[in-house]
């Protein structure tokens, strides 16, 4: 592919808002999970990524109709590194209509959807949303790409993409085409989801969640810490000076199982491999790989069984979802903006919480940091009913 320039980026998790907090925790190996308060007692046993603040912030009375947890994470992170004033200058230089704004999420706003359940009018005969509540956007799945579109003025085509853990790298596939198809000129991605009742009590269900903090790729990892989310990414066409690029990106839907993947990672490997071979490198030519490593028993031991398949020992391949905890649709573009931080800085993160690899780890699965110039870093997002999708950034 034709490469793309990244020209600003940012993100919010539980370590903080903006790229510096991120880098900082990262490299002080700081996480920011803790231990489960949110919602209403009785709450899970758990640890989760939560970021401070977002019940305060208070979205401009233009925005109102918009407003619910989801969309005020969006908001913060919207304010952080420059991206808005990146933004306008975007839509100064081509116009606002040839700018896309393509997102990602999971859950969207049902967060706000749980509350309305919770609050049915009663003098309607239980069957009203209170009236506070009556903004049929914000129980749309489309709710975060037409807050992010109305929050920034852009005109251009406006998607949501929902696939799971998968949705917000495939943000920036989505916006590739769009870009090299001549529909727009540029576009902004990204990526939000918070924490809910759905989410909590859903992956418990599915028995995923763990009781203490996740630990990925280790021998003993019993499950995820679910964590919230928001980042963004400004992509253009690329020019000799961009120091960031998006070089290649592949995406495979295996279809094995509703939410467990494939035993081999074969969608997993195609989705690489097309990556790879979209940025025209060959697999030792990558220096660093953002695994998707939910620390799930089953997760991360196909994704270990993958990159053994393709990658040679000297990968430096690691997981920070002990970090942030599994942000969900948010993921990939949180993940995204490690890898971009790796490429800045030459700071690879190990992997927090583990301490013996699983027997299936190859060699490419690191624990421990390390700090060297790169040139190529990865990141993988899959997600339910085996929807992949890799990323290759590049620093030229």
């Amino acid at each position: 592919m034709t490469p793309l320039a990244i020209t600003a980026y940012t993100a919010t998790t539980a370590l903080g808002a903006g790229r510096l907090a991120q880098a900082e925790a990262l490299d002080q190996r700081r996480s920011g999970l803790r231990p489960n308060d949110f919602g209403p007692a009785p709450r899970l046993d758990c640890w989760i990524g939560r970021v401070e603040g977002v019940e305060e912030v208070q979205l401009p009375p233009v925005l109102a109709r918009w407003d619910c947890r989801n969309n005020r994470l969006a908001w913060l992170a919207l304010q952080q590194d420059g991206l808005l004033d990146a933004v306008g200058a975007a839509a100064a230089r081509y116009g606002a209509a040839r700018v896309a704004v393509v997102m990602g999420t999971s859950t969207s706003s049902i967060g706000a959807s749980e509350e309305a359940y919770t609050r049915l009018d009663r003098d309607a005969g239980g069957e009203r949303f209170a009236d506070d509540l009556q903004r049929p956007i914000v129980h749309t799945p489309h709710s975060i790409g037409d807050f992010v579109q109305h929050a920034t003025g852009l005109a251009g085509p406006c998607v949501t993409v929902a696939t799971a853990c998968s949705s917000s790298a495939k943000v920036f596939a989505q916006a590739a085409r769009l870009i090299q198809a001549g529909v727009v000129d540029a576009a902004l991605v990204g990526g939000v989801d918070t924490l809910c009742g759905s989410v909590l009590y859903g992956f418990n269900a599915l028995q995923l969640v763990s009781r203490d903090k996740c630990k990925p790729f280790d021998a003993s990892r019993d499950g995820l810490s679910l964590g919230e989310a928001g980042g963004f990414a400004l992509l253009e066409r690329a020019t000799e000076t961009d120091p960031l690029q998006l070089r290649g990106y592949g995406e495979s839907s295996d279809a094995h199982h509703m939410s467990a993947p494939h035993p081999q990672g074969l969608g997993a490997q195609l989705a690489m491999r097309d990556a790879l071979a979209r940025a025209g490198i060959e697999a030792a030519q990558l220096d660093y790989l953002n695994l998707h490593g939910t620390s799930t028993p089953a997760n991360d031991a196909v994704e270990a069984i993958a990159v053994a398949a393709l990658f040679p020992e000297a990968l430096h391949a690691a997981s920070t979802k002990a970090w942030t905890g599994h942000t969900l649709g948010a993921a990939g573009i949180v993940e995204s903006v490690f890898a971009l931080i790796a490429l800045d800085t030459g700071h690879l993160p190990g992997t927090l919480n583990a301490t013996i690899p699983d027997p299936v780890c190859g060699p490419q699965i690191r624990l421990a940091p390390e700090r060297r110039a790169l040139h190529y870093a990865m990141n993988n997002s899959f997600g339910f009913g085996g929807n992949n999708c890799a990323l290759v950034f590049a620093r030229p």
